[in-house]
């Protein structure tokens, strides 16, 4: 387990048991791109043999949540993150370990910066594509829009 990985699932346990649940593992994190990985197994399976849609949606949430995490980090966690809302197209059926892709490194550190620098909230659409390499290699099978909004955090004094 690299410690992407580790730090996403510690970071599950801790905050958000769901996300701990369906045991992501990061494949690459860099200023560029994420690609999150959410296996197809009994406890992200539907009952039609591929991944639920809730796991669906919660590898869209890393993969466009972890590069402005890495960000926030970097410029000394004084920033709060959400997801302001969330569409999702969903093209064929998830039949295997299912890769969650974005590779909007650049937009959301500028997002960062500009959250940080203004103080008010700044928000921007990341799109990630889901894929299945086993099945259907490139091929998407699912997309999602979401809206990362970012708020500097107020300092209490």
């Amino acid at each position: 387990m690299n410690l992407n990985t580790f730090y996403v699932r510690a970071f599950g346990f801790r905050k958000i048991p769901l996300l701990f649940f369906a045991s992501p593992s990061v494949l690459e994190l860099s200023d560029e791109r994420c690609v999150v990985k959410i296996p197809l197994c009994f406890r992200t399976r539907n009952h039609l043999g591929s991944l639920y849609f809730g796991a669906l949606a919660i590898g869209a949430d890393c993969a466009g949540g972890l590069i402005a995490m890495k960000n926030i980090e970097a410029q000394g966690n004084a920033v709060s993150l959400i997801f302001k809302d969330f569409k999702a197209s969903f093209l064929k059926r998830a039949e295997g370990d299912t890769l969650f892709t974005c590779v909007q490194g650049r937009e959301i550190r500028d997002l960062v910066t500009r959250a940080m620098e203004s103080g008010e909230r700044q928000n921007l659409s990341v799109n990630v594509v889901a894929t299945v390499p086993s099945k259907s290699g490139d091929e998407p099978v699912a997309q999602f829009e979401l809206t990362l909004s970012l708020k500097k955090k107020a300092i209490l004094k």
